[in-house]
């Protein structure tokens, strides 16, 4: 996988591709970062003979890294069992948004939050279909789909034969357009989107619920994450009046709530915080000018990236 040149001084440009893969592949920034980690700490037990024999020592660390994500991946199921409520992706923040590139905070430039690519592929989602697969899915289809991996590559990381890949990588990608996720692609669609949300920003400060219904599709549904450490609803939230009445009636009991419309791993969502501190980020699916999903992140430790910017 991939062509670096010799040498184990060529791994330490390959972290930002490597955390690019692991957060796709696991839907969290700590995981990704551990996974990453991992896979450094088995490279450098290597003996030198051993890592001299590497030609390509970055192909040698995105197998072994995707062979790390998918245990992890195959063991998520039993946790997320006992995760209170839904289980939601760790949002990103867009650096830019908030007066600065990123590397300058506290973490320092090595924030691994701070190396993932925004783009369609880490849209809330995306991420969320991703989370439908099963780990053999998701890594052939994120390596294949994503980052154009080979399957004959991608079969080294599996333990399954090229062939079985692609089969693997077809039905994720039947999923993905099972589920049609507006992961928008063009500029239209992500200010048509930022316009919509835009209005639901207005509509929820000004409490207008007859507003908010006329912006959520009848069929909407909304789903918070807050892990069991803050109060969130454990339920999705289903159908266009009861979100909206649901949203007035969380303003109503959060005086001092502040809204922001930023970025959400690349799309337009929103932010509320109070004092300073993020509270709540928020993505949204848009599909003919009405929210169809509405992911909120309430989870204090899903949020760790965005307490730099608040």
């Amino acid at each position: 996988m991939g062509t670096v040149g010799t040498g184990a001084g060529e791994t330490v440009g390959e972290q930002r591709q490597l955390i690019n893969v692991a957060y796709r592949l696991l839907g969290s920034v700590t995981e990704a970062e551990d996974a990453v980690q991992d896979a450094y700490t088995r490279w450098y037990a290597l003996p030198r003979s051993r890592q001299e024999e590497i030609l390509s020592p970055g192909a040698w660390l995105t197998t072994v890294t995707s062979r790390i994500c998918l245990d992890l991946l195959g063991s998520a199921r039993a946790r997320r069992e006992r995760y209170v409520g839904a289980w939601l992706p760790e949002p990103l923040p867009d650096r830019t948004e908030w007066g600065h590139t990123g590397g300058t905070g506290p973490a320092g430039p090595s924030d691994p939050a701070d190396q993932i690519v925004l783009d369609e592929s880490v849209s809330v989602a995306f991420l969320v279909v991703l989370e439908s697969m099963t780990p053999a899915e998701r890594v052939a289809f994120v390596l294949h789909d994503v980052f154009r991996y080979s399957f004959a590559e991608i079969a080294d990381v599996l333990g399954r034969t090229p062939g079985a890949c692609k089969q693997l990588a077809a039905s994720a990608r039947r999923r993905v357009s099972a589920a049609h996720p507006r992961a928008a692609t063009t500029a239209a669609a992500v200010t048509g989107q930022a316009e919509v949300v835009r209005h639901v920003k207005e509509a929820w400060e000004s409490k207008d619920i007859a507003a908010l219904v006329r912006l959520l599709d009848p069929a909407a549904v909304m789903t918070a994450d807050g892990g069991g450490n803050i109060g969130a609803v454990l339920r999705p939230v289903e159908g266009g009046t009861r979100i909206a009445r649901y949203m007035v009636a969380i303003a109503d009991k959060a005086p001092g709530l502040e809204l922001l419309q930023r970025s959400v791993n690349g799309m337009p969502g929103l932010v509320a915080q109070r004092a300073g501190v993020v509270m709540t980020v928020a993505a949204f699916d848009v599909c003919d000018g009405r929210v169809t999903r509405i992911w909120a992140v309430r989870n204090p430790e899903k949020l760790r990236p965005w307490a730099r910017e608040s």
